[in-house]
Formats: structure tokens, sequence, C-alpha cells
């Protein structure tokens, strides 16, 4: 039995820095049936050069405007055949083998289309990564979080999630999907253009029916920005946007109509809390942000989902409570003593 053909797809922007230090273990991967690509964001850097002298044997796309996360990977994808796409950051480090156990999931358990390896931290490598840990999950009031990470708390790992489970979402740092799915669900949401693209994705995965699963047998280093940086008042801004308009494309009606306004309020308390510690560009990042999903909810077209929404609490990884409460009031900073789950 042949094996499925995979496309490992590493969308970069400017990264010559990390291709030249992680290329080099992601072409040592041993999964036959695979091609390696570079989808190239518009760099200004030397990246195009680098990779034509250096590794020619990579297939390059050439996009020609930095069409961020969402719009570059769907514009790439549209010149990509293969049975299956790996959607891999330009700042990671892989293991020979470690595609055919997300493969393996993948062909194994029905109805499943979509699988992230475990993430660790490239710098500190006993610790879970920022970006997805051991598989991503949700909250009640639509706050992600994942196995092995809660807010900016990174746990060690212990083989304490060393099982493969379903997850809510799969990490963009590492998501092994079907193209035939992806291409069916019509791909990431451009409009996000950058940071929970993959959540709102995933999502719609469940609402058509399929799975999503964390495959440790898989193991991944990820340099990663680790927490979003106060400074950054672009990610900040990105980040309250894109979370409000994941919970109005996706929720029901039952739910966010009143989920979405005590969102709005806790996101304020946080925009204040930030203003009277002297982080005045917080503030004025979810400010920013919550203008910006309203001119979403009331002049933009959206990409609702195809399938009927449903109600949050019936999906796998979902957390039925307030991570927020768990974490900031009652002080608990792992996975399991707020989940109470392994």
């Amino acid at each position: 039995m042949s094996q499925p053909s995979v496309a490992i797809v590493i969308l970069n922007w400017n990264g010559r820095h990390h291709l030249e230090e992680f290329l080099p273990s992601v072409l040592a991967t041993n999964y036959s049936n695979r091609k390696i690509i570079v989808a190239d964001n518009a760099s200004t850097d030397d990246s195009l050069d680098f990779l034509r002298q250096h590794y020619p044997q990579v297939e390059l796309i050439i996009l020609h405007r930095n069409h961020g996360f969402a719009k570059g990977y769907n514009e790439a994808l549209k010149q990509v055949q293969a049975d299956y796409y790996m959607l891999l950051n330009s700042d990671v480090e892989v293991q020979p083998g470690w595609l055919q156990p997300m493969v393996d999931v993948l062909e194994k358990e029905e109805k499943a289309v979509a699988c992230q390896p475990k993430i660790l931290a490239y710098k500190n490598r006993h610790l879970f990564e920022y970006a997805g840990g051991a598989g991503g999950w949700l909250d009640l009031f639509g706050y992600p979080f994942a196995r092995g990470r809660i807010f900016d708390i990174c746990e060690e790992d212990k083989g304490q999630f060393d099982k493969t489970e379903e997850i809510f979402w799969a990490s963009g740092a590492a998501m092994l999907v079907k193209s035939e799915v992806y291409n069916q669900l019509k791909g990431f949401d451009e409009y996000f253009f950058a940071h929970q693209e993959e959540i709102d994705l995933c999502w719609r995965i469940h609402l058509a029916g399929y799975k999503i699963f964390c495959c440790p047998q898989s193991v991944i280093y990820h340099v990663g920005g680790g927490t979003l940086p106060r400074g950054n008042s672009k990610k900040t801004f990105l980040n309250f946007r894109n979370n409000q308009i994941l919970l109005a494309k996706n929720l029901p009606w039952s739910e966010k109509w009143w989920k979405i306004p005590f969102r709005l309020m806790l996101d304020q308390v946080s925009a204040i809390k930030g203003l009277l510690s002297g982080d005045a560009g917080y503030f004025v990042a979810i400010f920013k942000a919550h203008l910006a999903y309203f001119d979403w909810a009331l002049f933009k077209k959206h990409n609702r989902p195809a399938h009927k929404r449903r109600e949050l609490k019936t999906f796998p990884g979902v957390y039925h409570g307030n991570i927020v409460w768990q974490h900031f009031a009652l002080k608990k900073k792992f996975f399991k003593d707020i989940t109470h789950t392994d």
C-alpha cells in the first residue's frame, strides 16, 4: 500500500536566519512520499537567493505581497497538490521520524482530518511551547489554552500528555491537515490575517463533523515568540479582535448573544489593568481591536461556517468553565488542576 503524499509547506517572511538553521532538519524527514515547499510572502531579505543557492531541491512558491499567515497559506496551497498539507513554521526543528506517526493517526482514526505533534520549546526542551503544547483547548467563553500551557505558564513535559487524544484546535505552527477538507472548508479566514485563524479553521472542521488529534509520538521543537510581548501592539490588536470574530462566527445565537458582551467586558477589564500598570499601548490596542470587531460585525462580508453551529460544550477539547477565573482568581497553573483530566 502506497504512502499518502504530504506537502510540507513553510510560509516564510524575511526568515532567512530561520531557514538556515532549521530547514536541514526538515530535509532529513524520512517520510518518503513528501515534498518540501517554501512559500515566500514577499520577503525583502535574501531568503530566496539563499534557498536557490543552497537548497535547489526545495520547491518555491513566490507571493508578490505579504498576505499574512492566513491568506499567505491560502494563496500558496492553491498551487500545491498532495493528500495532506503539513503547515510548518520556519522556526521549528523536527526529528527524522516526526511525520509518519501523525499520518498514521489520520489514516487510522475515523473522521480524523487534522493533527498536531507535541510542541516543546526549542530553548527549554523540557517545557511545552506556548503555541500549542500537546493540543489546543477552549473554555466555554472562547479563551484558548493548551494541554501543557495555561496563559503564560508552560508546564514541564513529564509524559503526562503522551496519549493520542482528540483536541479542539491544532496549532498553526505545525498542523497536518487533509487537503480535501482544507479546500472544502475554503481554508483559513483571510480577514484574520494572523493569530487564531487556525482555531477558527478547527472549529469549522468540528462543525463539519470531523475530528482533530494531537499525536505526542511526534515531537518538534519550536522557537516561537513565547508569551505575547506587551510592547507589540499589533499582536495584541490581532489577538483580541480575532478572538471576538471567532466567537461571532462560530457560536450559535443561543450563546453568542450573552457571551460576546461578557467577553468584551472582560477584555476591557484587562485593558484598564494594563493602563493602570503603565502600559498605555496595551490599552489602546484592545480599544482599537473592539472598534475593528464592530466594524467587521456591521460592515464586512462574513465567511461564516457552512454547517449548523452547535453549543460549544458539545465538542471535545472544551473546558466547561471559565479558565480566567480558575487561573487568575483561584491561582491554578496547570492543565490537570483546572480540567481534572490528564
